[in-house]
């Protein structure tokens, strides 16, 4: 099974996109799954249900971090091949996406609002909508962690 299947996997269990994300990839660069689901565990929902950003790319985010992350502060060109990687994730989500990168903007509602929450339910966002930003952002993160 691929990351990106395994990530998907996890989402229809029932973590959050992030935790689905961060977890599925976290064990190639040592990360316990644990660590990885608590880590990750407030970004979902766009942010803790605020509606930003997606939490499948905030996953993908961490785990360029895993691969790509500076560790001195010094390391300047580290942190610039980072931040290079999560604009190449942005740019070829939105692309993707209509150019969106929000969760209220993907799923047209607002999770931070019970309403949004109903309408989310009522329209299977869990099972019909969300699995392909998961995709999206898993398959994005495989090639860049290959290039």
């Amino acid at each position: 099974m691929s990351n990106t299947d395994q990530a998907v996997y996890l989402f229809k269990k029932g973590f959050s996109c992030s935790q689905a994300v961060c977890a599925a990839f976290a064990p190639e660069f040592d990360l316990d799954a644990e660590t990885a689901l608590r880590l990750s565990g407030p970004f979902g929902g766009g942010c803790g249900r605020q509606g930003e950003l997606c939490g499948a790319v905030a996953g993908a985010m961490m785990v360029l971090g895993l691969k790509h992350g500076r560790i001195r502060a010094d390391d300047t060109a580290t942190r610039d091949a980072c931040y290079a990687s999560v604009q190449e994730l942005w740019r070829e989500f939105a692309a993707r996406n209509g150019g969106k990168v929000d969760c209220r903007d993907l799923l047209g509602c607002d999770l931070g609002t019970p309403e949004g929450r109903e309408r989310a339910k009522q329209l299977e966002f869990h099972t019909r909508v969300c699995p392909k930003f998961i995709r999206d952002a898993g398959e994005i993160l495989e090639q860049l962690l290959e290039a």
